[in-house]
């Protein structure tokens, strides 16, 4: 059975249908602000939901819904907020002249994500201003584009995972209309665009969907209030409510794929859960659409089923975020051991990801206190999604500072050397190719005083496990905001200009390799060798050969590589002057015979090649 699709939609001859599911309440009435003012009853229908076609109704119509001829609240499938997440809803159009009709989105092993937050990615924070630097993006050589959630929240500024009007966009990023003209000059440059959802709570503030119905149960909470209601009396239409946001999102607005926020937060014991209703639904209409529309996961769990076809007993979706990746790497570089870092450190486990997936496949976390994971070594290498930054592991840092501030420039250039070599799909955090030293710490603009000073107190005890002293960055303050806009002119000076090249130089090869460009865990070596702190990778596919060389010394060290006998052609070395390192000896060519002995430069790494051109 098709969902039905609430909130208010325009039809011929002026005509709007409004819809909405209030089994809480006797009546309905939709109350029109603009134009003029007037109320209309909607008919109660089976199953508590509410509809009925109104006269008059123009594009940008305000209108509240009215429940029980008392309290008034904004539409809980409101497509547009533009007075803010408690005033009236506006009816919203759905024609755009796309010209994408070619356009059949990206195969997943091709995605290299680029995650962006829309108001800290330019000076503006706009959808509009954003789409003004994609051509930059495309000669780096990203091909998705990640946005953050964009769903209305309270004031100006939020990372946007305190949304509330899942089927809504920002007003102050440009609203639906500007989502629809970055997607489209997306598609006309071969970029994908992924969307990042929220469907495991809703934010704190401004939270209307319970005057409504059940949409939320005092079963299970999440770290963000009450979980939504999947699973108990209601939930199909609360299932329904949300898997209709998803297809909007792909069937109205082009979009190619969906992330899925902390979905291990999401509470669902059914026997088919909502995970398996969204894939279901999403995949189908890709079908049906004749694109590729891919659904992933970010979860803390190291759960495979996530990914495995449903054949197997999974979930079907169709990649998972690593977060063992980026902590085994980040620990390697920096040295932290705090909070979840504690279950990192040295070479073995950045091996162990580079070679599997997961480092957590069943064994116990100290960190946590218990087993954590299960075996994942079936799955392809293009289902997981791994990265050296994010907005997570950079925002939920004391300050928010970056890993440009952390390591050296050298170290730089090995994090983006074992992510776009890796096996695996990368992801960029905005503004990382050219090491952008602006912080990402955590910001909102809650107008409850009570729920601000909560911000603020669970901020400092969530930074305890870290031990990170000194003072937070006031998340309510707009200079924290302020502080994290990009300053995207340093793209084009100094060390920042040829991180940038360096980047754009591993694309290259990952893109034109055949061996780099197939993600398969069964094609690839991976050795470790925890004295000399070294890290090789070896790859092939269809006759060509690629080995990673990575070397995590804070001293130069000699290495012997147990590669295959040939001869080995250096194509990148990040330690070369040409990218602003301290330069390498060795020739143009290096024999191996039956195992090749270089001296590795502190933090540096080098991709050679045998076979093919």
């Amino acid at each position: 059975m098709t969902p039905v699709t609430p909130g208010a939609l325009l039809l011929d001859g002026g005509r709007c249908r409004f819809r909405v599911w209030a089994p809480f309440v006797r009546t309905v009435e939709v109350r029109l602000l603009t134009p003029g003012e007037r109320a209309v009853a909607l008919d109660r229908e089976a199953g508590g939901w509410h509809g009925g076609v109104v006269e008059d109704v123009p594009e940008g119509a305000l209108y509240l819904f009215r429940l029980d001829g008392g309290r008034e609240r904004p539409d809980p499938a409101s497509r547009a907020q533009p007075h803010g997440v408690l005033g009236p809803s506006r009816v919203v159009g759905r024609d755009f002249p796309w010209e994408d009709g070619a356009w059949r989105g990206r195969l997943l092993e091709d995605h290299v994500l680029y995650e962006l937050h829309v108001g800290t990615f330019t000076p503006e924070g706009t959808l509009d201003a954003a789409a003004g630097r994609l051509d930059e993006l495309v000669e780096l050589g990203v091909t998705a584009v990640e946005l953050m959630p964009l769903a209305p929240f309270p004031g100006g500024r939020n990372w946007g995972y305190d949304g509330v009007a899942p089927f809504a966009v920002h007003e102050g990023y440009g609203g639906p209309g500007a989502l629809k003209r970055l997607v489209a000059a997306c598609h006309a440059r071969g970029l994908a665009v992924v969307l990042d959802v929220v469907y495991n709570h809703l934010g704190p503030e401004g939270n209307v969907l319970a005057d409504f119905g059940p949409y939320f149960t005092d079963r299970v909470r999440t770290p963000w209030g009450p979980a939504v209601n999947f699973d108990g009396p209601g939930s199909d239409e609360v299932r329904d409510f949300f898997v209709a946001s998803a297809v909007q999102w792909v069937d109205e607005f082009h979009v190619d794929g969906l992330r899925l926020d902390a979905v291990h937060a999401i509470s669902d014991r059914s026997p088919v859960t909502f995970l398996e209703d969204l894939r279901a639904a999403v995949h189908a209409l890709a079908r049906r659409l004749g694109r590729h529309v891919h659904l992933f996961a970010e979860s803390a769990d190291n759960d495979p089923r996530l990914v495995r076809s449903p054949e197997r007993g999974g979930l079907g979706l169709d990649a998972v975020w690593n977060d063992d990746f980026h902590h085994a790497l980040h620990a390697l570089l920096t040295g932290e051991r705090d909070g979840y870092y504690a279950d990192y450190g040295g070479v073995a486990p950045l091996a162990t990801a580079l070679r599997q997936g997961f480092v957590y496949t069943g064994q116990r976390s100290g960190y946590r206190g218990h087993r954590h994971g299960a075996p994942c070594r079936d799955v392809p290498g293009s289902r997981f999604v791994v990265f050296a930054q994010n907005h997570d592991q950079v925002g939920n840092r004391a300050r928010g500072d970056r890993l440009a501030a952390l390591v050296p420039f050298e170290g730089l250039k090995l994090a983006a050397s074992l992510v776009l070599l890796s096996p695996f799909v990368p992801l960029l955090f905005m503004g990382e190719e050219y090491g952008e030293i602006a912080p990402f710490p955590y910001f909102v603009s809650h107008t409850d005083p009570e729920l601000v000073a909560a911000v603020r107190r669970g901020r400092r005890e969530e930074f305890r496990a870290f031990g990170w002293t000194g003072e937070i960055p006031d998340p309510q303050a707009e200079a924290t905001f302020r502080a994290a806009v990009l300053d995207q002119r340093l793209r084009g000076r100094g060390r920042h200009a040829l991180l940038a090249g360096f980047y754009a130089a591993l694309l290259r090869h990952r893109r034109e390799r055949p061996a780099l460009a197939h993600l398969d865990t069964d094609a690839a070596e991976v050795w470790a060798d925890e004295r000399a702190g070294t890290v090789v990778v070896r790859r092939w596919h269809d006759g060509d050969e690629t080995a990673l060389v990575a070397g995590f010394g804070n001293e130069a060290a000699e290495a012997v590589l147990p590669l295959p006998a040939g001869r080995w052609r250096p194509l990148l070395d990040s330690a070369s002057e040409r990218w602003g390192g301290p330069g390498r000896a060795g020739g143009e060519e290096l024999l191996c015979d039956g195992g090749l002995r270089l001296e590795l430069p502190p933090l540096s790494a080098l991709l050679l090649h045998r076979g093919g051109a």
